[in-house]
C-alpha cells in the first residue's frame, strides 16, 4: 500500500483504535490498513521513528514491523 494521503513523509503510523504501529513501506493485507483510512482513526509520530511510537504505548503490528527493529 502506498502511504496514507497527508502523511507522505510518515512510515510510521499508529492504529489509534489498537494502539498498534505499522510500517507503511512494508504493510500487507492482514494490517487492513485500508480499513484504517476509512475510520479516520490513524496517527503520525514526530519524530518518524519505532522508538517514538513506543514512547507513545503503541506495540508493533506484528504483519508488518520487524520485532528486532522495534
Amino acid at each position: 500500500m502506498a502511504r496514507l494521503p497527508r502523511f507522505e513523509t510518515h512510515r510510521y503510523v499508529g492504529d489509534k483504535r489498537t494502539q498498534r504501529v505499522h510500517d507503511t513501506d512494508r504493510s500487507t493485507p492482514a494490517c487492513e490498513l485500508d480499513d484504517l483510512v476509512r475510520a479516520e482513526t490513524y496517527i503520525c509520530f514526530g519524530p518518524d521513528t519505532l522508538p517514538e511510537a513506543r514512547n507513545r504505548s503503541y506495540r508493533p503490528c506484528p504483519h508488518c514491523v520487524e520485532v528486532d527493529a522495534a
